[in-house]
């Protein structure tokens, strides 16, 4: 599957004061989301592996982009897809929608850096990385920059109303 999905419950502690979930608070369903895609459908537990081969991700860079709030106790679908897997990074285009998938709720692009974490440095996909992750990436028609894919999904929005 190239674009697992899950649903989320928009909380309170998570909320701002009125009742749309915190700009901030995006990132941590976001993350949380990926985690439980990455070991419900591609049986990677991504702390598993950085205790055992001492390598993990950090985040390089978010690109976020909110096209309507996410309210207290709602619930949203959340869909991740790896736009970009290269030597050392992971590009990971995910989307938050309504529960129906009607309405787009936030859009994020998020560049995850493989590190050794013991040097704290960049470092290459292994060979068996490359064979578990290279199946699942799912390019966009055409390279585009973040800005380029909001007028985009921005353009097709209107085309179906």
């Amino acid at each position: 599957m190239k674009t697992p999905e899950s649903t989320h419950v928009i909380r309170f502690p998570d909320c701002d004061p009125f009742n749309h979930l915190n700009n901030g608070r995006y990132l941590d369903y976001f993350i949380n989301a990926r985690e439980d895609h990455l070991m419900e459908h591609y049986g990677f537990e991504i702390h598993s592996y950085a205790k055992e081969t001492g390598k993990s991700w950090l985040v390089g860079q978010n690109q976020i982009a909110y096209f309507m709030p996410a309210a207290l106790m709602e619930k949203v679908v959340i869909q991740s897809t790896v736009l970009e897997f290269n030597a050392s990074d992971i590009l990971v285009e995910m989307r938050m929608w309504d529960e129906q998938k009607r309405r787009l709720k936030a859009l994020l692009w998020i560049r995850f850096v493989h590190v050794d974490i013991k040097e704290g440095k960049r470092i290459n996909h292994d060979e068996a990385l490359l064979e578990k992750f290279t199946p699942i990436v799912n390019p966009l028609e055409q390279q585009l920059f973040f800005e380029q894919r909001l007028l985009d999904i921005r353009r097709k929005k209107v085309e179906e109303m």
